[in-house]
């Protein structure tokens, strides 16, 4: 199953780091993760020179998966020029076609 993420909730760190980002790694998430969208301060995690945004980018050489910062909250934070390589930034409109056109199946807000 393809699947993404909405990256939302304050929980959304730890989920990532401890369980979703090792489990990618190791080959053992049990979906095919095809994009994660990232909204208000989950943003951060895309940063340039962070563990998880290095980690994510390196994941995204590897797969091909989708990196998107939303716009708006990026731009507010005054980080859309210091995101992680294979990183993007745009909004919803941008969002449906790109996870349509990497087969998601499933879009799970987390």
């Amino acid at each position: 199953m393809k699947v993404a993420y909405v990256i939302s909730s304050d929980n959304s760190r730890k989920i990532l780091r401890d369980m979703i980002i090792p489990q990618l790694e190791q080959g053992i998430h049990g979906a095919e993760v095809v994009g994660m969208f990232f909204v208000f301060d989950n943003t951060f995690m895309l940063l340039e020179g962070t563990e998880i945004g290095e980690r994510l980018s390196a994941l995204h050489e590897k797969t091909g998966m989708v990196l998107l910062a939303c716009d708006q909250c990026a731009i507010e934070r005054e980080i859309q020029d210091r995101l992680v390589s294979g990183a993007a930034i745009g909004c919803f409109p941008i969002l449906y076609p790109t996870l349509g056109s990497a087969g998601a199946e499933q879009i799970i807000t987390l």
